[in-house]
């Protein structure tokens, strides 16, 4: 593809008047729509970039738009989600592209033309390989690439279908391109961790190949991270529930991980700053803990029986840094799971998604934390994944701890079960944060978080 069909133009702002109405009913259904349960009141258009020309066969907008809603019950109002969207524009759409519909302008420009998410079609999803093929600029957009890698054109792109935050496309079986939903200025840990890990040399983070960035009144913003696509791989979840639906354990590839983790950390170690956490950090860190504990049993009756004992499990670490316990705190992933890892066909395993949790601010996000927090995460995700399952395989996930810590502790040389103290407020903090998403958004999930609490308030994690 040429160069030539990249356009620069500055999208109109009337282009909101076509697009508003339709973007309130499709937006808040999108899984990577970050307000659900309270309506969207209104756009504001942050940046928007004509691509291909709208007057032809198929426009194309990419569009940075902030979307308002009513604060949440109990917070203050807030400026609005801004989101990332590739919106194309057809006379109508051919059968192959109708789940990309997000409606028919019935006024502004686009009135009487059909608008939809133009990352399902192969023309807009290749035009954005080529921009990065070409580091392109167009109007704000800034398409970057590693100086020292290659992008071959004529990769024939598809959208990955499966529900996730963001959405990724698939060029050729070479690259994936992850395209981030919910934009924030700053830098974003999901660029800046694998980069890192790269000038390290650690094999178990796809080096980022190229990358999209904006440059908007003053801000940098990451738009989306093109990496090398592990063909045949498969991640960790639907690893694990294969091996639970044959009732086999999961205890070698377990430790794998465990060593996968620990080479990341190691890595993550070297190339970036660390801090000790001392009393006063340990302090505002218990703080955060209790607070959430306190909204969630707010927010879930059925967890209240159980918030004196899980106080505890903070109290506890609390003292230990009263009486001049210190910690390392370095970058981790910050959003670990089975689900953020890969095995290759050749049984090596990647750590993938470096974004943390999105809901959390950027600036929390890229904190030095305790590794454990890493650990906590993909020790809930060995429980999740045996309760997820048909069979029953019992001690599968006591199987997997065991496993898991072990292979943390051969390239480490710390098994995080010789502090259990910490480790036990970790995953009592991760389990009371399953425990509010699942009443909200998965009420029939909600045994699984809460089976964990009342074991939690009963038994020591060692």
């Amino acid at each position: 593809m040429s160069e030539a069909v990249i356009r620069t133009a500055t999208t109109s702002p009337s282009l909101l008047a076509s697009l508003d109405p339709l973007l309130r009913e499709w937006l808040p259904r999108q899984r990577w729509f970050a307000g659900k349960g309270r309506p969207v009141t209104g756009f504001t258009l942050v940046a928007a970039t004509e691509l291909l020309p709208g007057g032809g066969k198929l426009g194309l907008h990419h569009l940075l738009v902030r979307a308002h809603q009513p604060p949440a019950l109990g917070t203050s109002p807030q400026p609005g989600d801004c989101y990332q969207l590739l919106i194309g524009v057809r006379e109508a759409l051919p059968p192959r592209l109708a789940p990309a519909l997000i409606g028919h302008a019935a006024e502004g420009p686009l009135t009487g033309r059909t608008v939809y998410d133009a990352l399902y079609d192969s023309r807009p999803a290749e035009l954005l390989l080529e921009a990065l093929r070409t580091r392109a600029r167009i109007g704000g957009l800034r398409f970057e690439r590693d100086p020292g890698t290659e992008i071959r054109d004529g990769l024939v792109p598809r959208l990955m279908t499966a529900e996730q935050s963001n959405s990724s496309v698939v060029y050729g079986d070479t690259f994936i391109l992850k395209l981030l939903r919910r934009i924030v200025p700053g830098v974003n840990p999901d660029l800046e961790l694998p980069l890192a890990l790269a000038r390290e040399g650690c094999a178990r983070v796809p080096a980022p190949t190229a990358w999209i960035r904006a440059e908007l009144a003053g801000e940098a913003y990451v738009l989306g991270v093109l990496q090398p696509y592990v063909q045949g791989a498969a991640d960790g979840w639907e690893l694990a529930l294969r091996e639970l639906a044959k009732g086999e354990d999961f205890a070698a590839e377990a430790r794998a991980l465990g060593r996968a983790t620990a080479e990341v950390h190691t890595a993550l170690a070297r190339a970036l700053p660390t801090a000790t956490l001392g009393h006063a950090q340990l302090e505002l860190l218990v703080g955060g803990m209790t607070e959430r504990l306190d909204a969630a049993a707010q927010a879930v009756p059925s967890l209240r029986p159980y918030v004196p004992a899980l106080h505890s499990a903070f109290e506890a670490l609390a003292d230990l840094a009263a009486e001049g316990r210190t910690w390392t705190a370095q970058r981790i992933h910050g959003d670990l799971h089975l689900g953020q890892c890969l095995r290759s066909p050749g049984g090596q395993w990647s750590l993938i998604d470096f974004e943390g949790e999105p809901s959390k601010p950027l600036a929390e996000r890229r904190m030095p934390q305790p590794p454990v927090r890493d650990i906590a995460g993909m020790l809930r995700s060995f429980d999740y994944a045996a309760h997820s399952a048909d069979l029953a395989v019992p001690g599968w996930t006591e199987t997997c701890r065991a496993a898991y810590c072990s292979g943390y502790a051969e390239v480490s040389g710390v098994d995080p079960r010789t502090d259990p103290v910490l480790l036990r407020a970790y995953e009592t903090d991760k389990a009371i944060y399953e425990v509010v998403y699942e009443a909200r958004h998965r009420p029939d999930w909600l045994p699984v978080p809460m089976a964990a609490i009342e074991r939690y308030v009963t038994s020591d994690l060692t």
